[in-house]
C-alpha cells in the first residue's frame, strides 16, 4: 500500500506560517499540503487581525525582532503605501526599531504566507488551502497510519497533522450575562459608550488591549508636546476603568533589544540535554538552566550588575527585583520605568538584565520538559511572576496612553489578592468579591465586566479533537518527583495535580498535554504518536512556561520540520 504523503495543518495562523516555511527550508517536499483556516485570512491568526486587534493595537515586537521570512518587513514596505497608520511612516521613513501595528503586521504575515505557497507549488508540491473551514474532529484508527480530518464542508484522510490551532478563548457566561465579556476579543465587539465604571481583570497586555478599545469609546486622546491628554466624551462622564490584579504590578516597558538572543542556536540542545539528564538523575536542573541562560550571558552583558546578584539563589533574586515594585507606587513606578525605556532607546542602550531575563524565559522552553516537579513548582512559584512582567515589553504609545487616562482620574489599580473572585450579577455584569489592603471584604458591583488574564491553557480533557483524545493519542503534561518525599507530601496537600502511579513515584499534573523535545504527541504510556505534531499555544503550556511570540513559533516551526 503506498504510504500517505500529505501534511495537514490545523489552523492558518503565524504558527502554520513558521511551519510551512521550514518544511520548505528542511526541503521536505510532501505531494500535498492542506491548510485549514476556520477564517477567512492565512497568516494573521487572532492576534494580527481584527479577531483580536482594532487599529490601535499594536504589537509588542518591531521589525528587528522578526524571525526572517520569505520577504523583510522593510521591503514590504517599500512596495506598499500606508495609507491606514499614519503615525507609524512618517514622510515614507521607516525606522525598524518601532512597534508594528498589529494588523499591518497581519497583513505582512498573510502575505509572506502566500510567498511561501507560491514556492511550494513552484516545487511541485500540491496546496490545497481551505479557509473559512473548521475542523470538527480528527480519528486516527489503531490499525492505520492516516488521518481521517473531519470539517464542516467535507472530510480529507491524510498521512501527518501538525496542530496550529492558536489562542482560545471559551465562554463562560459572555452571551448569556449582559455586560460580562470572558475576552477583550474580538474588539469590535464593544460599540457604544459606557457611562459608568469598568471593571477589568488583570493587568497584563491582554488588559491593555481593553483600556484602549474602551477609551476611545469613551473620548479621545490629545497629543500635547510629547505626551497626551484624554478629553473624555460629554456622555460619558461617569466612565471609569479599575484593573484588578494579584499582584499590582503594571507591565513593564518596551526598551531597546538587539534582537539577537531569540534562535535556536542559543537555546540548549536536545543532544546537550540529554547528556545533561545522564549525569543527573534524569533531570535537568534549573540551577544550571538559569546559570547558563540568565547569569553567565548577563555577566558578558553587564559584569557590574551580575555582581551584584551573582551569589543570590534564584528566590532572592527575585525578591529583589520585585521588592521595588512592592514598595512604590504602580503608576510612579511605571513612570520611572517609561524614563528608563526611553533613555534605552534613544541612546540604543539595551537593559541588560531585563533583555537576558526575556531570553532566559524564552530559552527554558526546552530544558523545561526535562525538569523535575520539583523544579518546576519552584519556576512557578518564583520565577514566573518576575517573567510574567518583564517579558510583557508594553509599547511606549501604549504608556502614554494608560498615563494619560491616569492624569485624568480615569484609570486606577487595585490589589485584591489571591482570594478573589467575581460572580454574574443577577441584570447585568458581574459583582467583584475581594479584600482590600486593610483586610476589608469588599463587595462591587459592575454593570461591565472584561476578564482579561490572559491566554489560559487549554486542559486535556478540554481538547478539541474528540476522536484523538478518546483514541489514546494524546496525554495530560506531566513531571516526575526526583524526590519521593516530597512527592508524597505534595499528593496529601493536592491529590488533583499529584499523581501517584506507582508506590514510589510521584508526579506533577501540568497544564496542557504532553509533548517530547520536536513537539510530537505523546500517549498516555509515554510514547510519541507517530506524525502527530501539536504546536497551538494553549496546548503545550505546561511543558513549555513562555510558549507565545513569534520567536517561539519559528524554532518549535523548525523542530517540527525536521522531525517529519
Amino acid at each position: 500500500m503506498k504510504k500517505n504523503d500529505s501534511i495537514a495543518l490545523i489552523g492558518g495562523g503565524p504558527a502554520a506560517l513558521f511551519v510551512f516555511k521550514h518544511v520548505l527550508s528542511e526541503n521536505k517536499y510532501p505531494q500535498k499540503i492542506f491548510i485549514f483556516e476556520k477564517n477567512s485570512r492565512l497568516g494573521a491568526g487572532m492576534p494580527y487581525s481584527t479577531c483580536g486587534s482594532n487599529k490601535e493595537h499594536v504589537a509588542n515586537v518591531s521589525a528587528n525582532e522578526l524571525p526572517d521570512l520569505y520577504e523583510s518587513f522593510s521591503d514590504y514596505l517599500q512596495r506598499k503605501h500606508i495609507h491606514d497608520y499614519p503615525g507609524f511612516m512618517i514622510s515614507r521613513k521607516f525606522n525598524e526599531y518601532q512597534v508594528i501595528p498589529r494588523l499591518l503586521l497581519g497583513d505582512y504575515l498573510e502575505e509572506q504566507f502566500r510567498n511561501y505557497i507560491n514556492k511550494a507549488i513552484r516545487a511541485g508540491i500540491k496546496v490545497i488551502v481551505c479557509t473559512e473551514t473548521k475542523v470538527l474532529n480528527i480519528i486516527k484508527k489503531a490499525d492505520q497510519e492516516e488521518f481521517s480530518i473531519i470539517t464542516d464542508r467535507e472530510n480529507t484522510v491524510v498521512g501527518k497533522v501538525i496542530i496550529c490551532t492558536g489562542h482560545h478563548w471559551p465562554k463562560r457566561h459572555e452571551e448569556i450575562v449582559k455586560g460580562w465579556y470572558d475576552s477583550p476579543y474580538p474588539p469590535s465587539k464593544f460599540t457604544g459608550q459606557t457611562d459608568f465604571p469598568v471593571a477589568i481583570r488583570g493587568t497584563s497586555l491582554t488588559a491593555v488591549d481593553a483600556v484602549k478599545t474602551l477609551a476611545r469609546l469613551n473620548g479621545e486622546f490629545v497629543s500635547k508636546n510629547d505626551e497626551l491628554e484624554f478629553k473624555i466624551d460629554e456622555n460619558s462622564k461617569n466612565f471609569s476603568l479599575t484593573l484588578f490584579s494579584r499582584n499590582s504590578y503594571l507591565p513593564a516597558l518596551r526598551f531597546h533589544s538587539e534582537g539577537s538572543s531569540y534562535s535556536e542556536g542559543w537555546i540548549m540542545s536536545p543532544d546537550e540535554i540529554y547528556e545533561y539528564k545522564e549525569r543527573h538523575q534524569g533531570f535537568v536542573d534549573l540551577e544550571y538552566v538559569y546559570d547558563r541562560h540568565f547569569k553567565q550571558p548577563l555577566r558578558q552583558r553587564n559584569e557590574n550588575f551580575y555582581h551584584k546578584i551573582k551569589d543570590l539563589t534564584i528566590e532572592q533574586f527575585v525578591e529583589k527585583m520585585l521588592s521595588i515594585r512592592e514598595e512604590l507606587d504602580s503608576f510612579e513606578l511605571f513612570k520611572a520605568e517609561y524614563n528608563e525605556a526611553r533613555k534605552s532607546i534613544s541612546r540604543h542602550e539595551s537593559i541588560a538584565w531585563k533583555e537576558v531575563l526575556s531570553a532566559f524565559s524564552y530559552a527554558i522552553n526546552y530544558p523545561a520538559k526535562h525538569f523535575s516537579a520539583e523544579d518546576m513548582l519552584r519556576l512557578k512559584k518564583t520565577l514566573h511572576p518576575l517573567i510574567s512582567v518583564i517579558i510583557a515589553s508594553l509599547p511606549q504609545d501604549s504608556y502614554k496612553e494608560i498615563i494619560a487616562l491616569y492624569n485624568a482620574g480615569i484609570i486606577q489599580l487595585v490589589s485584591v489578592g489571591d482570594e478573589c473572585h467575581i460572580e454574574p450579577h443577577d441584570d447585568e455584569g458581574g459583582i467583584f468579591h475581594y479584600k482590600d489592603k486593610e483586610g476589608n471584604e469588599k463587595s462591587e458591583h459592575y454593570k461591565l465586566y472584561i476578564d482579561a488574564i490572559g491566554q489560559q491553557p487549554v486542559q486535556f480533557n478540554d481538547f478539541p479533537f474528540q476522536g484523538l483524545r478518546d483514541g489514546g493519542y494524546i496525554s495530560s503534561g506531566y513531571l516526575r518527583f526526583n524526590d519521593n518525599r516530597t512527592g508524597y507530601s505534595e499528593y496529601r496537600k493536592n491529590s488533583t495535580d499529584i499523581l501517584n502511579l506507582s508506590p514510589e513515584n510521584y508526579y506533577l499534573r501540568v497544564d496542557g498535554l504532553n509533548i517530547n523535545d520536536n513537539f510530537q504527541a505523546l500517549d498516555h504510556y509515554g510514547k510519541a504518536t507517530e506524525n502527530l505534531f501539536i504546536m497551538s499555544v494553549p496546548l503545550i503550556a505546561g511543558l513549555n512556561p513562555d510558549y507565545s511570540g513569534l520567536d517561539f513559533c519559528d524554532t518549535a516551526g523548525r523542530r517540527v520540520a525536521k522531525a517529519i
